[in-house]
Formats: structure tokens, sequence, C-alpha cells
């Protein structure tokens, strides 16, 4: 499971304990999301220069205690998600270069008496907490001076010493999930001074009265707080914003999926104190209930002035009341996508005199549908550079608009726009019209540097000389099947062309002239399986930086040639081995086994002919015909023998002579000698007897040995007899005539058994 950077993956393998074997080479080791109960002493002791040790999602409920005392090169420790229920500083004290820890989601209740990471000199991020816990101590973090991420899943935490987290003198990003105000207000009072960005999760601002213990807030030096899940009421609204904007050094604040109950009906009126250091307010997925019935926010106009960047995206804004956006005097940035903003309501949001520093403005996932009205609506301001309203469904557009003379950035990608007309204001840099219905493009835009087509249902690329200056087109999946010269050299200035996903037909011609072609640095083609090209292609010239060329594309003679030539070389192959290994034999062996599968595994007794079959090598039939079988035929009483060469049905297949004789007879005899091992015959009937009889745990094969065997004379494919030869008696043939007598006797009584 390890790749050539020692990096080694053993995630869902339904593992039960760590694997041993785990050698010092091994960098990384990800056993997640497995079994593991127990982590041993000895399991990890050669992983000497692990560097990533990935643990979570298993049951681990125990650790011995030096489990990790080899790991001195371990900056990763993820334990979370697992069944620990406590913490043991012995765990930690060899993990001198440990930087990233991470221990929640498991069952322990608290930290222990004292400190579990005091040697954790280099930690750098540190996830704790799960439901059950409950009790944070002095000292529990002694040792820690810094950290650049600090994480408290503390829905239940009940019990806060104060000055547990004054202990770290400077936290960047600190997230905290609590549920209790009372141990929040502790927490803060350790946390004023050392915080960069403070994170609150899942808590609700909903009694008033104890938003007071919050006031300990408003000397805090974070200068990011962001409200995630967080639960806000009408009543508790205007306190937490007067707390806010007293924040000396505080200048982003951010609400991401919060919920607010209310209509903005809020009852203590907003204290217009002006926060001087907030710019940035993003607000996403704030779900408001009666969001229909939200007031016009008079109470915080005197509050945004200074706002540089506001975000409000997926909350179901419908309008923006015109006083707020005249009060939004340094705004340069705002982001109103994913609303409900119309034609109507975003004429009254953005009114004269609202918005008047406004640079960028996304106005993109809304419904706004008439682009002349929307064009009108904004020409008034004066500084507008991007605007973004993609994603709208505008339509038909019409031939005259009035754009701010500023803007230089305009987004219509998605906008259902079948033709483009010269509403599209001149002074453009950079044009996004993908994913319209557009099949032509030939309007003049002489400053723009970048055009962007794809998915629409264009068929030729658009004329140069309206568009002089640009830099980079982008013509993916469009209807494209060719490039003239004259339209691909009139480009003098483009440095990147991706015409990818089209339908090209490629000749060499044209693809010559592409690859000639001084003035591009860099095509992306991406050619598609439909094209002819018959001669090989000079790769000279300036540099292309990306055509996608397969050599089946450009040398199919040379390919075909050399499939057909691999072709003939691998049945070449495949014929020498089967030879070599008689794998045509096996083949019609076990066509004949499985016809012989067929038939009843043993014949009736009133369809028994024989007493035995005999298998033996035409170069031994002088022995067989002459002296076995007129001893065995002769005798009182006489033994019917079944012989190929005297009892086969003439006509009939020899396959069909072999499995016959065998079921018609009791025994099977068979005359081993070196001649016998060479016959292919023999070994049939060999096969047949095993396939036929031997599976029935009888003893219906005798084996007779008319002369010794060297084991390497046997061929491989005799397995069947090394194996009879070791688990079954075997009569041997003596060459003594006074021995010979005892052994027809013996052979006689084999057959009568």
């Amino acid at each position: 499971s390890c790749d050539a950077t020692q990096l080694c993956n053993c995630s869902s393998m339904g593992l039960d304990f760590i694997p041993p074997g785990i050698m010092g080479k091994i960098t990384e080791l990800n056993l997640a999301h497995n079994k593991i109960k127990h982590i041993r002493s000895q399991d990890l002791q050669q992983a000497v220069n692990l560097r990533v040790l990935l643990l979570q999602s298993n049951e681990i409920s125990s650790i011995d205690e030096d489990s990790f005392c080899s790991l001195g090169k371990l900056e990763l420790l993820d334990l979370s998600n697992n069944s620990l229920a406590h913490l043991s500083p012995v765990w930690f004290e060899h993990l001198l270069s440990l930087q990233h820890l991470h221990l929640q989601g498991n069952s322990y209740r608290d930290l222990g008496e004292s400190s579990p990471f005091s040697r954790l000199r280099n930690l750098s991020s540190l996830y704790l907490g799960n439901p059950q816990f409950s009790t944070i101590r002095q000292g529990n973090f002694e040792g820690i001076v810094f950290l650049d991420k600090l994480w408290i899943d503390g829905g239940n935490l009940s019990q806060y010493e104060p000055g547990s987290l004054k202990l770290i003198k400077k936290i960047n990003h600190m997230i905290i999930n609590l549920q209790s105000i009372n141990v929040f207000s502790a927490v803060l009072r350790d946390l004023l001074y050392s915080v960069t960005w403070l994170e609150v999760r899942e808590i609700a601002f909903s009694i008033p009265a104890e938003m007071r213990l919050l006031r300990v807030m408003s000397s805090s030096f974070v200068k990011k707080i962001s409200f995630k899940q967080v639960l806000l009421k009408d009543a508790t609204v205007p306190e937490i914003v007067s707390i806010l904007e007293v924040m000396p050094k505080l200048v982003d604040v951010e609400m991401i999926d919060c919920r607010l109950l209310g209509t903005g009906q809020w009852k203590i009126q907003i204290q217009a104190n002006q926060s001087q250091t907030v710019r940035v307010l993003i607000i996403d997925k704030l779900s408001i209930e009666k969001f229909y019935l939200f007031t016009d926010l008079q109470a915080v106009e005197g509050l945004l002035s200074l706002l540089t960047k506001v975000t409000v995206k997926n909350t179901k804004v419908f309008l923006v009341p015109c006083s707020l956006s005249q009060h939004l005097l340094s705004l340069q940035y705002l982001d109103l996508s994913a609303n409900l903003l119309g034609d109507q309501s975003l004429e009254h949001s953005a009114c004269q005199g609202g918005w008047p520093s406004l640079q960028t403005l996304n106005l993109s996932q809304n419904s706004l549908s008439d682009l002349e009205m929307t064009s009108t609506s904004l020409s008034h301001l004066s500084n507008l550079i991007l605007l973004d309203i993609s994603q709208n469904n505008f339509g038909e557009i019409p031939d005259v608009c009035d754009w701010p003379e500023t803007l230089k950035y305009l987004n219509l990608s998605s906008t259902q726009i079948p033709k483009l007309t010269t509403c599209i204001p001149p002074t453009l840099e950079v044009l996004d019209v993908s994913a319209n219905n557009l099949r032509e493009f030939g309007l003049q835009l002489p400053f723009l540097k970048e055009l962007y087509l794809a998915k629409n249902q264009l068929k030729t690329l658009p004329g140069a000389a309206p568009i002089p200056n640009l830099v980079a087109m982008s013509v993916r999946r469009n209807k494209l099947n060719s490039f003239s010269r004259e339209e691909f050299e009139s480009f003098k200035k483009m440095e990147l062309l991706d015409a990818s996903d089209n339908n090209f037909i490629c000749s060499c011609e044209f693809l010559s002239f592409i690859h000639h072609q001084a003035g591009i640095a860099q095509v992306l083609v991406g050619w598609p399986d439909r094209y002819v090209c018959d001669s090989p292609l000079a790769l000279r010239g300036a540099q292309v930086g990306a055509v996608h060329l397969s050599l089946m594309e450009c040398h199919r003679s040379l390919v075909v040639s050399l499939v057909c030539a691999l072709v003939v070389l691998v049945i070449l192959i495949l014929v020498a081995v089967g030879y070599k290994y008689h794998v045509v034999w096996y083949l019609r062996m076990t066509w004949a086994w499985l016809q012989a599968k067929r038939k009843p595994k043993r014949a009736p007794p009133k369809d028994i002919c024989y007493d035995a079959f005999v298998s033996y090598s035409q170069n031994d039939s002088d022995w067989v015909e002459n002296i076995m079988v007129r001893e065995l035929e002769q005798a009182c009483p006489p033994f019917r023998l079944c012989l190929h060469r005297r009892d086969f049905v003439p006509g009939k297949w020899i396959v069909d002579n072999i499995i016959d004789s065998i079921e018609k007879s009791h025994k099977t005899l068979f005359v081993l000698s070196e001649h016998f091992v060479q016959s292919e015959w023999c070994k049939y009937e060999l096969d047949f007897s095993h396939f036929r009889l031997f599976d029935e745990n009888n003893d219906a094969a005798i084996l007779v040995l008319l002369e010794p065997i060297q084991s390497q004379a046997i061929p491989k494919r005799f397995c069947k007899l090394r194996k009879i030869m070791n688990t079954k008696t075997y009569l041997e043939w003596p060459p003594e005539e006074e021995q010979q007598q005892m052994f027809w006797f013996n052979l006689k009584i084999a057959l009568k058994s």
C-alpha cells in the first residue's frame, strides 16, 4: 500500500490492528476508517522516520504508554473520532516535532489533572473536545505558548477554571463550540489579548439578560470574529452589535449559516457609535423565516459608512433600501449573489447617491431579466470596474444600453442570450459570455484583452479586426471544425487560445500552420476522434504550449502496422507457450472430460462386461498380449479382459471407446513403463479412470510396474500418475521366474477384490 514517496495508505481495509512490518523508511501512514481497538508498544517501534500518522475513525480505546516513543520526527497525529476515555501525557512526551494534534470526537470528559501537551514545544494546531467533554482545568494547556489554530468542541462544557487558556500567549485562529453563555464569558476573559481570529459555533444568543456577560468582549483585541450556526433574536442583536462596534481592533465580521428569529424590530435602539475599525461584513446563508417582513434597517444605517467590503449571499435579499445604500459611502466590494433581486428592486437598491465608491458588484444568481434596465440602474456608479450578472435570465437584449464608463469586466455567462448586440459596453477589457446560445460574435471591442465564449454554438472564430488587442480567448465546447489561415494569423497579440472540445477535422495542412503560427504562445486544442490526417507533422517554428495530439491521429498507417505486428507477435508467443506447456492437449482433455461428466458416474451391474480394462503402451503389447492375457484369460475361472486392439468398437471415437471400456469394467489395470509415460493415449486413459473411478473413493485402479521408472522420466502432465504412485500400492513385475508365480497370485487376488 506504499508509493514511491513512502506514503502508505491502509485506510478502509477493515483492519483490527496495526499491521506488522512497518519499516523505518515510511514517512506517512494512513490507517483511518478501520477497526483498530488497541495500539501496542511494538506496533510503531520501527517507524522512526514517520511524519504523518492518521488513525482517525477507528475504535481505539487504549494506547500503550510507550507506543509513540520512537516517533521523534512525527509532525501530524490524528486520533480523532475514536473511543479514548482519557488522555495520557506519557503518549506525547517523545513527540518533540509534533505540530498538529487532532483529538476531537473521543469520549474523554477532561484533559486530566495536568497538561498532556507540556512537552509539545512545536505544536501549531490542536483539536480537542467531544459531546462528553465537560471540564477544563488550570494547567491543562501548560507548556503551550503559541498556536496557529485551537479548536475546542465543548458543546457540553460546563466547568471552566478561569485562567486555563491564559497560558497560551497567542492564538491565530480559535474555534470554539459552546452552549453555555457563562462558560463562554469565562473563556473570553482569558482570550482578550491572545486571539486574532475568533470563530464561535453552535451557540444561542437568545436571552437578553445573558448578553451582559459578553460585554467583556468589548475590550478584546480580536481582528476577525465569525459566527457559524449561531441563533440570534431581535432582542439580543442590539447588545451584540453594541459590543462589536467598540472592539478596538475588529476589522472582519462574518456570519455563516446562522439563524435570526425576528424581523428587525429591535426593541432597544442600536446606538450609532460607529466602529472605526470594522471594514468587512460577510453574511452567508442567514436564515430569516419571515424575511418578507424584515424592516428597512434604519437602526443600523449609521454604522455602515466605513465598510469597504460587504457580502450578503444566499439570504433571500429582495431589496436593499435606498437610504441604506446611500450610507455605504466607502463600499468598494459588494456581493449580493444567490438572492432574490429583480429589475425593479435593483433600481431602488442602486438609487442615485447609493454605493458611490463601488468598484466590484456581484449580482449573479438573482432574478434579473431586463439587461437594459439593469445597465440603467447601475449607470451612475462612476467607479464601477467589475460587474458579474451571470446566471440570470436576460434572453433577448436591446441594441442600446447605458453602462458606467469605467466598466472593464463584465460577466454575462449563463444568461440565455441568443445574440450579442451593441448593448455590450465598448470599454470592456474582459468579457465572459460563456454558456449562452450564441452562434456568432462580431462586436467591436477595441480594448478587449480576454474573451470567454465557451459552451456556445459558434462554428467559426470571431473576427480579429474588431478585437485587435485580444490576448486570451476560450472557445471550448463549441461547434468549430477548422480555422482558416487568415482567421488565425489575424490575432497578432494572442498568447492563449483554448479551442478544446470542438468538432475539428484535423488535416495536416491545418495543423501545420497552427504550429508555425509565430504569434501564438500557447494553444489548447484537445482534438477529439473525428478527423483525418495523412502525413506526419513537423513540429517546428514557434512554441505551442499544449496541443493534445495522439499518435493515431496523424500516423494512422504506422499505428495500424505496429498494432498488427504486435498482434502477430502475441499470437506466436501464445502458440509457443501452448506448445511448451501442452495447452492444446489440456484443452482437448478438458472437453473430453466435460463430455464424460455428463454420463452416470458408474454403469449399472448388468452393463459390466469385463473384469478389467487394460491400459498399456503399444510398445509393451508383446508382454501384455502374449504373457499377461494368456495367464489371466486361461486361469480357472478365467478373467475377461478389455484390450483396445481387440475390443474397441471400430469407427467409434477413440475417447468414447476409452470411457465406455472403463465404465464397463470392474477394474482398470495400468501397465506402467517408460513407454507408458510417453504415450498420450495412456494419459487419457489414466485421467478418465481418475475422473470416473478414483473420485468414488474405491480401489478400481490396479498398477503394474513392468519396469522401474525414474521420477524425472515422468512428464509433468502425468501429475495424477505421480499422485497415484505416492498413495496406492502397486505390483512390480519380477524378472526372476521363481517370484512370478507370487506376482500372478497377487494380481488375481486384486482383480477379484
